[in-house]
């Protein structure tokens, strides 16, 4: 098949966010007095954090509302975004995101972050001349691993999906792929931990795998 599309998660992709996101989500329960397991967390990766907080709620019986809880986690995440020297993109992707740019492949970002995050990254990282459109899991019913989000942004892109491709590195995305029936490629990265790559087309630990005008 002809490329004509690539949807991009972020997390894990375009940028290592985990480590900001460990910090705002355990100082956020700590701040509502739960005690969250490594792999209870572990299972929250892919997710949006409206999912995930209501997820605890209903697992932890709080009182408090899924909107505060959101408001607290966010609010610790920009100030660790703002103010941590190590946050940038992750090797190779800039490259990877400039061949595809430059071979009139369209760019749609299909992440699961708050379109907050999305923006603050690509005004950071000035990417949004790249892209076509972004879309967030957040502001849809359901989270990856339904494919809701990648059929949608299929539909951005204007393409048909057999000629798009996602690149994910997490299993909750790469089950939302497989499901949207769309070739996968996951990226493997020392970032990726206990994830499970079994549905997707092709896993790669370079990006220069990834650099591909047909599949």
């Amino acid at each position: 098949m002809e490329l004509k599309a690539v949807l991009f998660d972020m997390d894990g992709v375009i940028v290592d966010t985990e480590p900001l996101h460990y910090s705002a989500y355990y100082g956020m329960f700590e701040k509502v007095g739960i005690e969250v397991s490594p792999d209870f967390y572990r299972s929250f990766t892919g997710q949006s954090t409206k999912n995930v907080c209501n997820e605890l709620k209903e697992s932890f019986h709080l009182d408090i509302e899924v909107e505060e809880m959101i408001k607290i986690k966010r609010k610790l995440f920009k100030d660790s975004f703002d103010n941590d020297p190590n946050f940038d993109l992750l090797s190779g992707v800039k490259d990877l995101i400039q061949f595809y740019y430059e071979n009139g492949v369209k760019l749609v970002l299909a992440s699961s972050a708050s379109m907050n995050t999305i923006n603050w990254v690509f005004e950071r990282f000035d990417l949004n001349p790249y892209f076509i459109d972004k879309i967030s899991g957040a502001d849809l019913q359901e989270s990856k691993p339904n494919p809701e989000i990648f059929i949608k942004a299929a539909q951005m892109a204007g393409e048909e999906r057999e000629n798009c491709l996602v690149i994910e590195d997490s299993t909750n995305g790469i089950q939302a792929a497989h499901a949207a029936r769309i070739y996968c490629i996951a990226y493997k990265s020392p970032h990726s931990i206990n994830q499970d790559y079994s549905l997707a087309d092709k896993i790669i630990t370079d990006f220069k795998e990834a650099q591909i005008l047909s599949f």
